[in-house]
């Protein structure tokens, strides 16, 4: 059997070609199963997670007998726009889209609904439209509270230690789930920051002053260069609320560069999303502390799942009918729980279940 790391770079290279990754040939319509054609809107290809998602999407399409034509974006929302004009004028039967710009589809949403395609949204909810059907992703404020409370357990803050210095990182400010994670940490970690348990020298703490376009990196690492030359000369940095794994490396390189890791100057907590086996193999080594593991498989499963039962005229399933609310109108939404992992349990989450093999992570 293949492995992951191989099958992504199977995508990947495929990938940096064309836009688009028909995943079958032949006309609409002429599986052997009767299914018809699905077009999938994916963000990035820069991102591990997101190739994971095209292809699981795929896969789960093609054992029903879909045909899927898979884009990616590449964090440009003009070209995604242009992207998803481009599906709806092939006719495809519905479309699965995961939003680089999550208020920037409005017109080309009215765009499918002129043409009867259903639109499910997937993992990021697309805001300002009445034009979206179905909502798929994991419990988003859950992420937010699974992190929080890492770094109040290995502060012990419940037992009264610090104070503590931390400093807050959030999500792309154009993508509505970083609102999510946002709120879940903070609702934890407030009382703490109210108290002076914990305390941001930065003084950099409101969502609109922490988040990170596109989920970028670097530019998380030139933000946390700037926050360590400004704000702790002599002080140290106790823990980092991080939002996503690619943010967690931008921040550790720049901690790394501050003298961090070694006895004298420990490198603090830092959270992470994703469980992108970069930062799995970082949280092994005994930097990156925690990632919030999200099983693709299972949402790339329900999302294909969701297509089919609109296609063939079954109401698809869901667990939460008004909590996600586009501006517009509450959309329809199956939400997944995820997993805090750490050193102490990836073996067990990660290789047990199958999402990674021992090899991938020496």
């Amino acid at each position: 059997m293949r492995t992951r790391r191989a099958a992504l770079a199977t995508i990947a290279g495929a990938a940096s070609l064309p836009f688009t990754l028909s995943a079958c040939g032949g006309d609409k319509g002429s599986s052997s199963q009767g299914g018809g054609t699905i077009g999938i809107a994916m963000p990035t290809r820069a991102s591990e997670r997101w190739l994971t998602d095209g292809k699981s999407v795929v896969k789960n399409l093609e054992s029903k007998g879909y045909q899927a034509k898979l884009v990616y974006g590449d964090d440009d929302p003009k070209a995604q726009v242009s992207q998803i004009e481009d599906l709806v004028k092939q006719r495809v039967d519905a479309l699965i889209i995961a939003a680089i710009d999550n208020e920037s589809l409005n017109d080309v949403l009215e765009k499918a609904a002129a043409a009867k395609i259903p639109v499910i949204s997937y993992d990021r909810l697309i805001l300002g439209t009445k034009n979206v059907d179905y909502y798929v992703s994991f419990d988003n404020e859950q992420v937010g509270r699974l992190q929080a409370t890492y770094i109040i357990e290995k502060l012990r803050l419940e037992d009264g230690k610090g104070p503590f210095n931390i400093e807050l990182f959030a999500g792309s400010p154009d993508d509505n789930n970083t609102k999510y994670f946002y709120e879940g940490s903070m609702h934890l970690l407030q009382p703490y920051l109210d108290s002076k348990q914990l305390v941001v020298q930065s003084g950099q703490s409101k969502l609109s002053d922490i988040t990170t376009l596109r989920w970028d990196g670097p530019t998380a690492q030139k933000r946390m260069n700037r926050i360590l030359a400004k704000s702790y000369a002599n002080r140290t940095v106790d823990a980092v609320l991080s939002p996503y794994d690619g943010i967690s490396i931008g921040v550790l390189s720049a901690l790394k560069s501050y003298g961090y890791d070694s006895d004298r100057k420990p490198l603090p907590i830092i959270t992470g999303q994703d469980a992108e086996l970069a930062s799995v193999k970082s949280i092994i080594a005994g930097e990156q502390s925690q990632t919030v593991y999200k099983d693709l498989r299972q949402l790339a499963e329900v999302a294909a799942n969701m297509a089919d039962d609109i296609l063939k005229g079954r109401t698809p399933r869901v667990n939460s009918r008004r909590a996600y609310n586009n501006g517009v109108k509450p959309v329809p939404a199956y939400l997944l729980q995820p997993t805090s992992v750490d050193k102490s349990n990836y073996n067990y989450v990660l290789v047990l279940g199958g999402y990674y093999t021992a090899d991938e992570l020496k």
